[in-house]
């Protein structure tokens, strides 16, 4: 027995998030979002997904932003992504160097830390 890949990745959200999680998931970061389940589309939150990488974001009344734990996204041409967030006001930061990455942060709406990163 093995674990052989994430199904997808849970971050949460406050209520009502979801058009901004839209506008930053799938408007800058490039993932569409998708319907979720009849039966669980009524506790809110959102789903995304490009067919290899799903996020899902779920409200939490209490809602307290993940400052360090974090999805780490592998994406291709980090420089164009970074303009892309930067022009959509997204503010993108590094942190110390890691060998074989070129590699970023950026933060979601909510303060959800995001890491991206592209194969040197």
């Amino acid at each position: 027995m093995r674990i052989y890949q994430f199904e997808h990745v849970q971050l949460a959200m406050p209520p009502g998030g979801e058009e901004t999680a839209t506008a930053f998931y799938e408007g800058l970061l490039g993932l569409p979002r998708v319907p979720k389940p009849p039966h669980l589309e009524v506790r809110g939150g959102c789903w995304f997904s490009n067919g290899d990488v799903a996020l899902h974001l779920g409200v939490e009344a209490d809602f307290r932003p993940a400052r360090k734990a974090h999805p780490a996204l592998l994406v291709d041409d980090l420089p164009a992504l970074e303009t892309t967030l930067q022009a959509g006001g997204a503010d993108v930061y590094r942190d110390q160097p890691l060998d074989g990455f070129d590699r970023c942060y950026v933060d979601d709406p909510f303060g959800n830390r995001i890491e991206l990163m592209e194969p040197a």
